[in-house]
Formats: structure tokens, sequence, C-alpha cells
């Protein structure tokens, strides 16, 4: 949650940075030249068309942001050498720019407007920054969505290291409770468990991360502690103390000054994951939603002229890091109590179906309402089939590395049950699979598991 949260915030500075050079080429036109040069159809006679130039200084200009690091969130927080940085990247830029337009004869650029442009970049560069690290105290301090942390170790160094994540600049975090260690003394506020009490966070209680925040004394621990750690289907973190000297690289976060270091990370938090695959999810799901509106509409009519009972019928389901949220599907079931519907499986000619819920089972077509979870990001198209809590607890029990399969969204269709392994078949396969698909993830596997869904469409076994 925190890599995730801290990758969206790094997106929309670096969406931000990177388009700055527009505006600085268009003020210092407009001041060279008194016109409004990106809005006139061509140049006036005898000036140069500056896109060009705009196109190589904003690709300069990237390649010297990634450089510095100018949308590297962590440094709008930095106490001091934000303008040397900001300077630099401005440097390479415009000297390679001058350069460029020096040695190329085809136009002739004025100096003026590129120097003018230089300066108007370090102003918006300054000022959006500034505006930016405005907006992100502002979401920290009134969005909901908080970072709920398990925080392992309840000594004076945990207690210090719970306060600076609560109090911190840039994500609002809350520690949900301690795990204290043996012969380790309680400094810290609030519930502490025992280690032995780990997997009861495992299921529904919305965790999102888990930091290890023991003194170096004590960092051996780690190691006796990582087996009941791994019970929890959240990323696995550890506060480093690093020291000035060393630098921070992909497997480290430096959280406010605190150097946090991934133990246990997943794709689920890369940068493609995030994105490629919103996106795509988000793209697919409207379209075939909009594709099969006759069929939703001729559905629901055939449900409630057949049967006594809603259209939909919505479930609790297990989803990313173990949160519960509510599945929705057509009702192909006659109304039966709550509880028998959480904790039984459906078999081979089960009375509790009905005429319609028999033909939709058989097609798969109880499965549309689905992607209404996908457009709101409670589910994905491909990922691990959702499971009810009841059968979350029994099978932490029964397999090992169960939870591991909440990594990652949970989906609609998933390479465990495009290989047979779906409804009434071995659950110790299902996850074999299931691990398989969160190894190998990529955008070209999701669409393969797409096609072979297609594929497999008519020919659903273990669909009751």
């Amino acid at each position: 949650m925190i890599r995730s949260r801290l990758s969206f915030a790094r997106l929309y500075l670096r969406i931000l940075t990177l388009l700055l050079p527009i505006p600085a080429y268009f003020s210092a036109v407009k001041i060279r030249f008194g016109i409004n040069f990106f809005l006139e159809r061509r140049p006036p006679l005898g000036l140069p068309s500056y896109w060009g130039i705009l196109l190589l200084t904003t690709i300069l200009w990237a390649i010297a942001a990634e450089e510095s690091g100018l949308w590297n969130v962590e440094q709008l927080y930095a106490p001091g050498g934000k303008s040397r940085r900001l300077l630099e990247a401005l440097a390479f830029t415009y000297a390679v720019v001058l350069v460029v337009a020096f040695f190329y004869r085809g136009v002739t650029y004025s100096r003026a407007v590129i120097c003018l442009s230089a300066l108007f970049l370090f102003v918006y560069a300054t000022i959006a920054r500034v505006i930016f690290r405005v907006f992100l105290e502002y979401r920290r301090k009134r969005d909901r969505k908080i970072v709920k942390i398990l925080l392992v170790g309840a000594d004076r160094f945990a207690r210090r290291v719970a306060t600076s994540l609560e109090h911190g600049e840039v994500l609002p975090c809350r520690v949900v409770g301690f795990v204290g260690l043996p012969n380790q003394e309680i400094a810290v506020e609030g519930p502490v468990y025992d280690v032995a009490e780990i997997p009861a966070f495992s299921n529904g209680h919305s965790i999102h991360d888990v930091i290890v925040a023991l003194p170096p004394s004590r960092l051996g621990d780690v190691e006796k502690i990582m087996p009941h750690l791994e019970k929890l289907c959240a990323p696995i973190r550890v506060i480093v103390d690093l020291g000035e000297t060393v630098g921070v690289r992909d497997r480290v976060i430096d959280l406010g000054g605190m150097h946090m270091l991934d133990l246990r990370s997943t794709l689920a938090e890369s940068g493609s994951y995030l994105f490629q695959k919103r996106i795509f999810d988000m793209v697919f799901s409207m379209f075939f939603l909009l594709l099969t509106l006759p069929l939703t509409f001729a559905i629901s009519v055939a449900i409630t002229l057949t049967s006594r009972g809603p259209i939909f019928f919505i479930q609790d389901r297990v989803g990313l890091n173990g949160r519960v949220f509510r599945m929705i599907k057509f009702r192909t079931m006659k109304l039966g109590s709550r509880e028998e519907g959480d904790t039984r499986w459906t078999s081979a000619n089960d009375p509790r179906r009905t005429a319609v819920g028999v033909f939709l089972r058989k097609w798969n077509l109880d499965e549309l309402p689905q992607f209404l979870n996908v457009l709101v990001g409670d589910m994905s198209i491909v990922g691990p089939r959702p499971e009810r809590p009841h059968f979350v607890e029994t099978f932490l029990e029964e397999f090992d590395r169960y939870n591991a399969r909440h990594m990652f969204k949970v989906g609609i269709t998933g390479w465990a049950q495009v290989n047979g392994w779906r409804g009434d078949t071995s659950i110790a396969k299902r996850v074999e699979y299931d691990l398989y698909y969160l190894r190998n993830w990529s955008l070209t596997f999701d669409l393969q598991i797409i096609i072979m869904t297609a594929l497999h469409l008519f020919n659903s076994k273990n669909a009751y």
C-alpha cells in the first residue's frame, strides 16, 4: 500500500513535470514576439515554428529530470538541495538545446526565446512543486484511505517509528497494532500481540503493510519471525538505519527520512501492474458491459419472471490484501439462508438452483455483473478467483502459502480456471496455478488467459 500510494504520487508529479516546457516556451514566445505562437496555423513570415525545439527540450528535460530525481515525491520534503537539483536539470537541458540550435542551420531560433523559456521553466517548476506538495498535504489531511500498519516491535525504537509514521508528511498512516517479541520491553501505546497471534490478521482486517521496527541489535530476529509473517497477505518491510552515505535503491523506500527495506515486495505494487493493468481492466470492462447490455437486460427479465427474489446475488469475498468486498453475480439459486450460501459448495444437481440458474451457470453468464466489481477496483479481469471468508480461514490452516494468492487482485477468470481447476476440484492444484500466475504475471499473460477463457467458455466443466 505504501509503495503503491507513492507510485501514484510519482506518476502525477512526473506528468506535471514533463508538461512544464510547454507553458515555458509559450510564455517566452509571447514576451519575445507578442503573439500566441502555438495558436497560429503558420508562423509569421521569417519566423520559425518552435514545435521542433519544444520537442527536443521536452525529451532532454525528461532525461535530466529522471537523473535529478525531480519526480521523486520524497525530494519535495527534503530539507535542502531542491533548487540545486532543479538548476542542474535545467543546465543540462538548455546546454544541449543551445548547442543544437547553434549547429542546426536549417532554422534560426531566437536565443532570447530559449533563454527566457529556461527562466520560465525554472519559475514554473518551482511553483508547480510547491503547489504539488501543498496538494499532497491537503490530501493527507483529508484522505480517508489511511494506510493501516501492523508494526513488529514494541520497544522504544518501535514507539519512535510509530510516531514518525502517524505524524509523517507524505502519507496518512495509522498503526493498528504492535507485535511484541520475547524478552522485549513494552514501551508503546496501543494493542500489543504475541507472535503467535499474527495469523489473526490474515483475513478481513485490511492490514495494508507490515513494518518490522527493530533496533539494530535485534535485526537477527527477523529471520525467526518471517515464517509467522508469511501468514499475512500484505507487503513486509523493515526499518533500516542505513546512514546518510548509503544510497536508496529500488527495494528501499525513503518515507520522510525513514528507510524501509522490502523483505517481500510484489508485482501488485509495480507501476506496470498498477497502471497498465488498471487501464486495461477499465477499458475492457466498459466495452464488455456495453456490448452485453441487451443480454444483461434479457437475463434480468428471465430471473424476475421465473423465480421469487432479487435479480442479483451479492456475497462477501476476500480480495487484495485480505480485504473483504461485496461481489455481485446474477442470482442462480432459490432464496435461502445467508449462512448456507457462505459455507456450502454448489454441487451437481444442486436442488437450490433455479431453471434459469442452471443455464446461466453452464454458460458462465452469472459472472457478467462482476465486471462492475472490476470497474470499481475490487477485482481485475484476470487473477485468482475470490473465495468466501469462511473457506479462506479453512484453507489457511490446510495449505501453505494460500494467502499469497491475495497479494494480487482477484479476477473473473484466472490461470487455474482455464486449466480446469475450478469449482469442486483440488484446492492444492488451484493454489499451485495461482502462484505460477503471480510469479509470471504480465499483460500479455493476461491476454492469453482471456483468449483461453473465451475458447473454454462453451466447454466449462465443474460449473454447477
